[in-house]
């Protein structure tokens, strides 16, 4: 299945994109890393590394479309009860979560579309589509927080009376809603942008439901109405601090960035160190989603040798990254007295 075309008049030993097809092998997704053994007879670890992915996102696919369901309940209930009770947290909150419901849905139809196998169109598969979910999750939940703090700036200059009892149930059921919701995506949250996304979500509505109820007590208790647009001010502040993380994250990832954990400078030192290696350069890495790091790179060999004999070479460089820097798909061009006065770690731009 590799590309190993061998131009024996030129220097060059290309062995481009040795792992770009294996996918098209497999019927199912968690096994497009294990290319590598599968091209050249070696069975190794990581041929069996990703056996519960599918299962998993299945997993997480339903759990995410009952999350999306039980929040639009919540939605209804607090739109009810903030129009009576004339409650600006409340309404915060529906708003809140509608917005929820709304992104959640789209996190759960793009984990569906994401697990959809790589095709002629789209080669490295579907799978950024959970990352652009998660980039539109972040961005209108941040929307909608600037949203509130306008109201809630508009109900500090004209404060309004407030039903604090019923304020006070309806944020009660719709905290044990968001638990529940919380419960159940917890254990999901690391392994998933998208699904942490949803679950910083979730817990922002958790959070500003404890602050609704705390204000639904102070204002049945003590008529303070002011606290109603404080409460919507503190909450979205909290949301938005740890929602900034997210699209930082997916931003990177769109654009390509080194993945943070890698030192570029580390992983060439580190290629170099095996005999028989000049040299590694045109380094490019990054993530194509949450997950998964892809590496192309140059090698210069020392010695100009047959095809045969560099594929040892490459096995231990794969082995290399895959131990140390959690690379699985790679794609190396070797070279022999190749890119002189352009073999930089970083290629430049031509001119």
């Amino acid at each position: 299945m590799a590309h190993e075309h061998s131009h024996e008049e030129h220097d060059h030993l290309h062995e481009e994109h040795d792992h770009s097809h294996e996918e098209h092998d497999h019927s199912h997704e968690e096994h497009d890393h294990s290319h590598e053994e599968h091209c050249h007879g070696h069975k190794g670890h990581r041929g069996h590394k990703h056996h519960h992915h599918s299962h998993g996102a299945d997993i997480r696919g339903k759990k995410l479309l009952w999350v999306t369901l039980l929040n639009l309940a919540i939605t209804l209930g607090q739109v009810i009860g903030g129009i009576i009770s004339n409650s600006l947290s409340l309404l915060s909150d529906a708003i809140h979560n509608l917005g929820d419901s709304s992104a959640i849905f789209i996190a759960f139809i793009a984990g569906k579309r994401s697990r959809k196998q790589a095709d002629e169109s789209h080669t490295f598969g579907y799978k950024r589509i959970e990352i652009l979910a998660a980039l539109f999750n972040g961005i209108v939940l941040i929307a909608i927080c600037l949203f509130l703090f306008y109201h809630a700036y508009e109900r500090f200059r004209h404060p309004q009376p407030v039903k604090g009892l019923l304020m006070l149930i309806v944020a009660t059921f719709g905290l044990l809603a968001n638990l529940l919701s919380v419960i159940l995506l917890h254990k999901d949250k690391e392994h998933n942008l998208n699904v942490k996304a949803a679950y910083l979500h979730l817990l922002g509505d958790t959070l500003s439901s404890v602050a609704v109820i705390g204000g639904g007590v102070a204002i049945w208790l003590w008529q303070i109405h002011w606290i109603d647009p404080l409460v919507t001010v503190l909450v979205g502040i909290y949301i938005i601090r740890h929602t900034w993380g997210v699209v930082k994250e997916t931003v990177d990832i769109l654009m390509q960035s080194t993945p943070d954990h890698i030192d570029p400078k580390a992983l060439k030192k580190a290629v170099e160190s095996i005999d028989n290696i000049e040299n590694m350069h045109h380094l490019h890495l990054w993530k194509l989603d949450d997950t998964r790091i892809h590496l192309e790179a140059h090698v210069n060999v020392t010695q100009d040798v047959r095809i045969s004999e560099i594929m040892p070479l490459k096995e231990k460089i794969e082995d290399l990254l895959h131990k140390q820097f959690g690379i699985e798909h790679l794609t190396l061009q070797f070279e022999y007295e190749c890119c002189e006065g352009n073999d930089g770690l970083i290629a430049r731009p031509h001119t």
